[in-house]
């Protein structure tokens, strides 16, 4: 399985990873979230592997424009839903690896992760 990253084109952050991807010459497929749908079974299997606070980014604008009866009820089964319709409030950038996911980017990060993994 090759790498992917998930985030949205304009996140200064996501290109930084991007830009750090392509100059350490890591095959990988960037998916914007906006314009390439998550399916609710990812993000099932993200909630899950990463959990619900990981996941998602309460320090957002979107997370902000949340009515607070959203806020108070998010849950792994809510969350899906608000991601689905509202895929700017994930933490980015999110790598899978094949093997594992990876939410944000540092640059010593990723030298680990592409040093020490064959992927």
């Amino acid at each position: 399985m090759s790498t992917k990253l998930y985030g949205i084109k304009n996140c200064d952050t996501v290109r930084s990873a991007r830009r750090w991807l392509e100059e350490h010459n890591v095959d990988f497929s960037f998916y914007d979230v906006r314009d390439t749908p998550l399916t609710a079974p990812q993000l099932a299997t993200w909630l899950q592997e990463l959990g619900l606070n990981a996941l998602v980014n309460k320090r957002s604008t979107t997370w902000k424009q949340l009515s607070p009866a959203q806020r108070d009820d998010l849950s792994i089964e809510t969350a899906i839903p608000l991601l689905l319709e509202h895929p700017t409030l994930m933490k980015r950038p999110l790598l899978d690896t094949g093997s594992a996911l990876h939410l944000g980017f540092k640059a010593d990060h990723y030298q680990s992760l592409f040093t020490h993994h064959t992927l």
